[in-house]
C-alpha cells in the first residue's frame, strides 16, 4: 500500500511539472510590443506568416496560426526563436533579445493563437 501511495505521488509530481513547463511564464503584453518590433514584418500582424516583407522571402515564413505550430511545445518554439530556424529566413534572436523578451512574445503568441487542446 505504501509502494502504491508513493508511486502515485511520483506521478503526480512529474505530471505537475510537465504542465507547468508547457505553460509559458512571459507577459503577453510586453510580447506584443516585442513582437511588433522584431516578428511583425515577416509573420504579420495576424500571425498568420503574411507580413509586408514575406513576399520578398524564398521560404515563407511560419504561419504561427496554423495547427502545426500550435501544436509546437513551447520549448520548440523557444529554440526557434532563440536559434532560429534552419535553411529559412527566420533567424536567431539570442544576443538581440532578453530571455524575458523571449519568453514575452512566446506568451504572445500563445495568447494570439493557443495550442490546440487534445482530450
Amino acid at each position: 500500500m505504501k509502494m502504491a501511495l508513493a508511486v502515485v505521488l511520483i506521478l503526480i509530481c512529474i505530471g505537475t511539472s510537465w504542465v507547468s513547463a508547457q505553460m509559458s511564464r512571459g507577459n503577453p503584453k510586453s510580447g506584443q510590443a516585442v513582437y511588433e518590433q522584431q516578428c511583425l514584418r515577416c509573420h504579420g500582424s495576424q500571425l498568420d506568416g503574411k507580413g509586408p516583407d514575406s513576399e520578398d522571402l524564398i521560404v515563407r515564413p511560419a504561419n504561427l496560426q496554423s495547427r502545426i505550430t500550435r501544436s509546437k511545445t513551447d520549448w520548440e518554439l523557444l529554440v526557434a526563436i532563440s536559434n532560429g530556424v534552419l535553411f529559412s529566413p527566420m533567424h536567431s534572436f539570442r544576443g538581440k533579445l532578453t530571455d524575458e523578451q523571449i519568453l514575452d512574445v512566446l506568451s504572445y503568441v500563445r495568447t494570439m493563437s493557443p495550442p490546440d487542446i487534445i482530450s
